[in-house]
């Protein structure tokens, strides 16, 4: 059985202060693919996905960055459903000891690898033994770290022994692919990706596009529809808008803001917007760098960054103005956190006189390359000056970011989004790399901020629901708000733009494209 007890988390809509036009959420979107794909599905044809990143090889275990592969090639232990409930995918059942020192798995006997290879629980231990490895940058690390023994027994069956209770563990088996070890190395390095899901990697170019084929032996009956799939990299935001427009791209979840309001009314298409991957764009502040070292400092850019406009301007409204990371859906979730900085220059820059910069700074500030990542940077560049801070903005591509994030070498200030607030909320500080207690891309370190990061995530219950767990949440927001290492600015989900006759494409809650029950209607 299903024995982890787990408290089901209201996933509500975006909707409500601050939120300008996300009018519908995952669960609404999830309801909707489900109906349409149980609705007489059409088999044939080759669903082509336009996105704005390439997927870069080497990050295939770190979930960063283009996402949408992992899903396509690889499945995953369990998934969750709407509710934050854990659903099976390659494990059938699952018990967690009493002590939330193990828990057992039995798997599926009837799996394949795209190589023809059977699935085993010698696979499952690979795949927590690999991103035990720092060399695979793997975010959930910590989380993986935590399993110190593999007792099989037979081929489909594993308990997996932990040193310690894990609040977060699903979170892990969620994101957790499972790869083919004999091909793993040529999986990071691009040339080949096998697993068990329901596509087989065909070509990839670098650069503009990467395909894949129907696996004819996948283990869920009659699936996937679909023939094949193509991701097609495009980066600039016109030619993206363009291709679906066109009729050359079915799906993006890469479309910005301003761009999607020119489709909303157009029957060609269908808009749905997700709170799924709970994405949040935020200010990374590297505090070893001169002058952000002083938190007053840190606090004044959040006193002087206008969300209100950002949100408008460069998100096309589809976003939530918040100054904390969690998404109204998240058990750390208070409008007391989400509303602490406001827009509000004199306080700025009273924190600068205080801190001894009322004659101005320069600061360096790098962002994302893409149109979506200049215009923020450039309000926010405009907000910044107002107070005195210049900054010299840095555009930087997409895989130079986030080795820059793994490796700490960030400049004094960058902004970027990340995810992980959508799970439990211990796994964002111990394994997103801009809030990991252990090591984070800003150098931050704080006994305190360690304290309590690990109690929240050392516990035997997982459903968070409890008064203590409150309280901790409230504690590593209340940390998180008064150091300002990380400037939170606003919640955004993702959003789907696909043509009218796509039916059944999800995402899952990291982000990983589900063409399950994908299909191209007549």
């Amino acid at each position: 059985m299903h024995s982890l007890s787990r408290r089901s988390l209201l996933r509500g809509s975006l909707a409500g202060a601050g939120l300008l036009t996300l009018a519908a959420c995952r669960s609404a979107a999830e309801t909707a693919s489900n109906a349409a794909a149980s609705a007489s599905p059409r088999r044939g044809g080759t669903l082509t996905v336009a996105t704005g990143i390439d997927f870069t090889p080497s990050l295939l275990f770190a979930q960063s960055a283009n996402t949408l592969v992992q899903r396509l090639v690889f499945n995953t232990l369990t998934r969750y459903d709407d509710q934050l409930k854990p659903q099976p995918e390659l494990a059938t059942s699952w018990k967690l000891a009493d002590d939330g020192k193990s828990i057992t798995f039995k798997l599926r006997e009837d799996v394949l690898f795209h190589n023809g290879r059977q699935f085993t629980a010698d696979d499952v231990v690979f795949a927590v033994k690999n991103l035990q490895d720092p060399s695979r940058s793997a975010q959930l690390r910590a989380t993986a770290a935590a399993v110190t023994d593999f007792r099989k027994n037979g081929d489909h069956e594993l308990t997996l022994v932990l040193a310690h209770p894990v609040s977060n563990l699903f979170d892990l088996f969620e994101f957790m692919i499972i790869a083919d070890s004999a091909t793993v190395e040529d999986a990071v390095a691009g040339k080949q990706l096998i697993g068990t899901g329901p596509f087989r990697f065909g070509e990839r170019k670098p650069g503009a596009s990467i395909g894949f084929t129907r696996n004819e032996r996948y283990w869920n009956p009659g699936r996937p529809y679909l023939d094949g799939v193509e991701i097609r990299i495009i980066p600039q935001a016109d030619s993206l808008l363009a291709s679906l427009k066109t009729g050359q791209s079915h799906l993006s979840y890469s479309i910005q803001g301003k761009d999607i309001a020119t489709l909303k009314d157009n029957p060609r298409f269908r808009i749905t917007p997700y709170d799924t991957g709970a994405g949040a764009y935020y200010i990374g502040v590297n505090v070893t760098a001169e002058h952000v070292g002083d938190k007053r400092v840190r606090q004044a850019i959040a006193w002087a960054v206008d969300r209100d406009r950002l949100v408008q301007q460069a998100l096309g409204g589809y976003g939530l103005v918040s100054s904390a990371p969690w998404p109204k859906s998240s058990p750390a979730y208070s409008e007391a956190g989400a509303t602490r900085y406001r827009h509000d220059p004199a306080k700025a820059r009273e924190l600068l006189k205080q801190a001894g910069l009322d004659g101005g700074v320069t600061l360096p500030f790098a962002h994302s390359a893409t149109p979506e990542g200049t215009a923020i940077a450039q309000i926010l560049q405009y907000d910044l000056k107002q107070v005195g801070i210049e900054t010299v903005l840095q555009p930087t591509d997409s895989p130079t970011m986030q080795k820059q994030l793994i490796s700490q070498t960030m400049p004094a200030l960058w902004t970027l989004s990340h995810g992980f607030a959508q799970l439990h909320p211990a796994t964002l500080a111990v394994s997103a790399y801009p809030f990991n207690e252990a090591k984070n891309s800003s150098h931050f370190s704080s006994p305190a901020y360690t304290d309590i990061v690990q109690r929240a995530w050392n516990r035997t219950e997982a459903d968070g629901g409890s008064a203590e767990a409150a309280a901790l949440y409230r504690q590593i927001t209340d940390t998180l708000l008064d150091e300002e290492f990380v400037i939170n600015l606003a919640i955004a989900g993702e959003v789907e733009v696909a043509t009218a006759g796509l039916r059944g494409a999800t995402l899952n809650k990291f982000n990983y494209l589900n063409l399950d029950d994908a299909y191209l209607a007549a």
